[in-house]
């Protein structure tokens, strides 16, 4: 059995969504600039894909489409007039939202949507889920406040059960609060006054909002280990449950055939009188004649797990996962190098800001997410740095079966330092906040084989108590590599010394423990008319005036990196950037991706010489 994740989305919107019919009023406002997906978004077809592709179920409802909304003074009660209809998932300030309007630190944004039940959900539980919403939110289902949530990039749930009316129509309310850079929250490169290397924040829902009914017993989560030495993999299942005994069975396919099938048991009597109580169930699987995963092969096994309650199935999902390793090691020269599966891989990436004309930080469709990691591909690169801001699951799982290496930065916010200045000093409000929401991307997005990396700090961007954090997400996750600060302020720690030169290129000097890599380079700008965030005064670290001089300038850079891969042991480089923002024209391609600005074929030539640079043979494990 192969699970058919893309199937089942297809199948669960037609049969769950009858309320998002298209309204032919609607339509996109008029923003300086779309992409060719945006012709294909509409009231009844805005990201009708399943969200969470690594914890798949059959059954459930999507909420995205036409909701009203209005905008009212901090604090304000619940409006009772609605200013207009707004296209969730995209963000209120977005062209695709219908809306294109700011909302600032002392304003209230407000959603309402009505909903039914379907009748196939009676007696089942019903989780209301959100991918994402910048900032605070606090959700009403038929005038019961049903939770609050602090967090613009992680995913939330609330049970509503208890606050649904028996039959007929339900109503939804959503309050967002967002002060983009008026606070001192996770926000990346949002700001009030967008400019230079600044750009449009994005306020309320961003990702796909949706509906599913669980049995009391089901699972909460998955945490998929692979151990590619050992030929295992742990599969550690979060359950919430009621008193008894539950089983959780778990089995693994390699295209369509069953390998391998585990179970184990916990007895939830004894660890709460009454009511819902949460455990983890953990199994290791062995398995022979592994496929590792790689950007060259990107092979990902299918796993299903299923529930029982007291010998009764309550709840099936379906999963994925990938063997693969990510680790330092010494080469035959002595220098660190970063090693994918025990051998040593020049990482060679460009910097990702997912920024959409259109969408602000929401693609306009599944398809637009997509064509970028194909792109990058494309173009010679083997992995992306993903630059202060987190994206849909459906993103990674496109890095994970495309076969994308991905370095994830966290969100910047609060204070900026020099290169020079010490850490700052956060509030226990900030700190906390911080802490809580990168603990949030280390848990959210842990099963993502494509995931190599994490980067809390960029260039001094809210840097704060540096190695503690780089001690902290190494607790979190033991199984990847953490850069402790891209750029400007290396503070010794982590497992790669990370360099920022413009145009560049350079290295880091060579160390004893640490890995050299080159975390942005490059920044070569070219506006192209016609596809530009306006049409003049826009900006680039070096300027060029034709495609024919930017594809030479960048091959003459990426030429230069051989030798610091030899002589310095440099072991990955980061090219800024993938895509023209806003009004920053260093692309690849240009902001509606519309046009490759350099030749391709050139482009993908050169990057992919540098595979081979370090020397071969295993690393030291």
């Amino acid at each position: 059995m192969k699970p058919k994740v893309e199937a089942l989305t297809v199948l669960a919107f037609i049969c769950c969504s009858s309320l998002l019919a298209a309204d032919k009023s609607w339509q996109p406002a008029q923003g300086p600039l779309l992409t060719r997906w945006a012709k294909d978004v509409s009231p009844g077809n805005a990201h009708p894909e399943y969200p969470r592709p690594q914890m798949v179920r059959k059954d459930w409802q999507n909420l995205n489409g036409l909701w009203a909304y209005a905008i009212t003074a901090t604090g304000a009660p619940q409006p009772s007039q609605w200013d207009g209809q707004i296209l969730v998932p995209f963000p209120v300030e977005s062209a695709l939202s219908g809306v294109m309007k700011r909302v600032y630190e002392t304003n209230q944004l407000w959603y309402r949507r009505t909903f039914t039940i379907p009748r196939g959900w009676k007696g089942k539980n019903v989780l209301l889920n959100f991918g994402a919403v910048d900032w605070e939110t606090k959700v009403w289902v038929n005038g019961r406040e049903v939770g609050t949530h602090r967090g613009g990039y992680d995913g939330f749930s609330f049970d509503i059960t208890g606050a649904l009316k028996p039959s007929g129509e339900q109503e939804i309310i959503v309050s967002v609060f967002d002060p983009t850079d008026a606070g001192t929250q996770p926000r990346g490169k949002q700001v009030r006054k967008p400019g230079g290397i600044w750009y449009t924040p994005t306020s309320g829902i961003w990702q796909t909002a949706w509906l599913e009914p669980v049995d009391k017993t089901h699972v909460n989560s998955l945490e998929i280990i692979p151990d590619l030495d050992e030929k295992t993999i742990r599969v550690g299942t979060r359950i919430s449950a009621v008193r008894g005994v539950a089983k959780v069975e778990v089995e693994v396919f390699e295209n369509g055939t069953r390998l391998v099938k585990g179970a184990g048991t916990m007895d939830f009597s004894q660890r709460a009188a009454s009511g819902f109580v949460a455990g983890a169930i953990r199994l290791d699987v062995r398995l022979h004649n592994i496929r590792p995963w790689s950007p060259d092969s990107p092979f990902l096994y299918d796993l299903k797990i299923t529930v029982y309650h007291q010998g009764k199935k309550t709840d099936e999902v379906n999963s994925y996962f990938a063997m693969r390793k990510i680790s330092v090691g010494k080469d035959a020269a002595g220098f660190n190098r970063l090693c994918l599966n025990n051998q040593p891989l020049f990482m060679l990436g460009s910097l990702d800001q997912g920024f959409w004309p259109d969408g602000i930080y929401t693609a306009p469709t599944d398809e637009a997410l997509r064509y970028d990691i194909e792109m990058t591909k494309k173009l010679g690169f083997n992995m992306a740095r993903k630059h202060v801001k987190i994206e849909p699951d459906r993103w990674y799982y496109w890095a994970d079966k495309l076969g994308l290496l991905v370095w994830q930065d966290m969100p910047s916010g609060d204070k900026y330092i020099g290169g020079k200045a010490p850490d700052i000093t956060r509030s226990p409000e900030s700190a906390a906040q911080f802490e809580a929401e990168l603990k949030a991307l280390v848990e959210g997005r842990f099963n993502h084989p494509s995931i190599v990396m994490w980067v809390p700090y960029n260039e001094g961007w809210g840097q704060w108590d540096t190695c503690r954090i780089v001690d902290l997400i190494k607790q979190w996750d033991p199984t990847r590599l953490v850069n402790n600060a891209s750029g400007w302020a290396d503070r010794g720690c982590g497992d790669v010394n990370d360099l920022h030169k413009y145009p560049g290129p350079g290295a880091p000097k060579p160390e004893e423990k640490r890995a050299g890599v080159l975390g942005e380079f490059g920044g070569l700008g070219l506006p192209v008319k016609g596809h530009t965030w306006q049409a003049e005064k826009n900006w680039g670290y070096r300027s060029f005036t034709n495609a024919t001089a930017l594809t030479t300038a960048y091959v003459g850079l990426v030429e230069q990196l051989p030798g610091l891969i030899r002589t310095n042991g440099l072991s990955a480089a980061v090219y800024t950037q993938t895509t023209d923002c806003e009004i920053e024209v260093n692309g690849l391609m240009t902001y509606d991706r519309a046009v490759v600005k350099m030749g391709e074929s050139a482009v993908a030539a050169a990057n992919r010489k540098l595979y081979a640079a370090p020397a071969k043979g295993d690393a030291q494990k």
